[in-house]
């Protein structure tokens, strides 16, 4: 009687053919199944000895996350960027326990997302998100105050570099000059611009006449104008020379055209105005009509003097709404 023959592959070589025409068959590979778990095998963390993640609660609600970030940039590198000096300085700041990342102090190493963590050194906000753009520029004479305007034959837009779209901070009406802000931090600009948050401004005016002791004290006091009496925090003759007087004026309000108004009520025309600071920002010998970046030292100390916690792009700066001051 002839032996029966076994149906299975008599050696392994065959074995691959058959799970290529089963292949061929269903038009597919072969799944590896996960009913089992019935979800993807997590790999275990026991043979590193690192110990779970530690996580702290949401400052804004919900689920608790991670007290650090692994996948952002070292925080020393931000801080760098953002101009606080060279590496090796930021270092030395964060050895020192004067960097905070979500009211923590930070350790060397640390991770952070500048479009969301909110850093400060010295107590102080350090605006980091990479969208952010502070500028400086001198205007000159004849140049209006507007990103766009179709009738204004020079506007600021005409003098700003290359770069992410800034809007003028407060505004100098077309004859007057110089320190003109730009930036796209709307609540640092609206807070810059609203007198509660005491950022002064500083001009120096040439006026037509010789000024006397008593007009000066007037200036302080306050003077009446048609929208109502406004005063200078500061102001001081700094020179007198044919039929001409040059004054040094601080200012907090901003109304529209105000020093121009507040000296023609006391009967001297201004012949030139020019802004030379507001808060912690100089003009200094910046020429007209170029801009600069401003330090991030002058970033944080607007930052301080406006009371602000938090930098980000867009908020309420406008260049529609804002006062034309002088």
């Amino acid at each position: 009687m002839p032996a029966l023959s076994d149906p299975r592959p008599s050696n392994r070589a065959e074995r691959p053919r058959r799970e290529i025409e089963v292949r061929k068959l269903s038009g597919r590979p072969p799944v590896r199944s996960t009913k089992r778990s019935g979800r993807p095998p997590v790999r275990s963390t026991k043979r590193s000895g690192r110990p779970p993640a530690r996580t702290t609660p949401s400052r804004y609600g919900g689920s608790p996350v991670p007290a650090q970030n692994t996948h952002g940039e070292r925080l020393q590198r931000t801080l760098a960027r953002a101009g606080l000096g060279s590496r090796r300085a930021v270092e030395d700041l964060i050895r020192q326990g004067r960097v905070r990342v979500g009211g923590e102090v930070a350790s060397l190493g640390r991770r952070v997302d500048p479009w969301t963590d909110h850093i400060t050194v010295d107590d102080i906000p350090i605006p980091v998100h990479p969208d952010l753009r502070y500028l400086a520029l001198n205007k000159p004479a004849g140049v209006t105050t507007t990103a766009r305007d179709p009738h204004a034959e020079r506007t600021v837009a005409m003098l700003i570099p290359p770069g992410p779209r800034v809007f003028p901070v407060g505004r100098l009406d077309r004859p007057s000059e110089g320190l003109l802000l730009l930036t796209n931090d709307g609540d640092l600009a609206h807070r810059l611009q609203h007198p509660r948050f005491g950022v002064d401004r500083e001009y120096l005016v040439e006026v037509k006449g010789i000024v006397p002791k008593r007009a000066v004290s007037q200036l302080l006091k306050g003077v009446d104008l048609a929208d109502g009496p406004a005063r200078a925090l500061k102001a001081r003759p700094t020179g007198r020379s044919r039929g001409r007087t040059s004054l040094a004026m601080v200012m907090r309000e901003g109304r529209k055209r105000e020093i121009r108004r507040m000296l023609g009520a006391l009967g001297f025309p201004v012949l030139r105005l020019v802004r030379v600071r507001i808060g912690p920002v100089r003009l200094g010998s910046l020429p007209p009509g170029r801009t600069r970046t401003l330090t991030a030292q002058e970033v944080s100390e607007l930052y301080r003097e406006s009371r602000l916690s938090r930098a980000r792009p867009g908020g309420r700066g406008t260049d529609s709404d804002s006062p034309s001051h002088s």
